[in-house]
């Protein structure tokens, strides 16, 4: 008898981004070795059977934009501070 074969089962993490072939572009919500749950952008809430589904990750976890840091607005006394060093000299 031969050795049993290895199952390979991809189990993703929430948030990431997958593209199914029927479904389209959707967000895990969850999956672990059971059951793999999608988000779809246009048809709703799927469950797959994890061992057997097929997509394509097409992004990672889906975090807070990152946006430039803004630059803080200098106030009154800061300003009074700087003309009064100038002044000075």
């Amino acid at each position: 008898m031969g050795a049993p074969k290895e199952v390979s089962v991809q189990i993703l993490d929430a948030g990431q981004t997958v593209r199914h072939t029927q479904y389209g572009v959707g967000t895990v919500t969850e999956s672990d070795s059971d059951r793999t749950t999608v988000e779809f952008d246009d048809h709703g809430m799927k469950k797959f059977v994890t061992s057997i589904w097929s997509a394509e990750v097409v992004g990672e976890i889906a975090g807070r934009p990152t946006r430039p840091k803004r630059r803080r607005k200098s106030t009154k006394a800061a300003a009074a501070k700087a003309v009064s060093s100038i002044t000075k000299n």
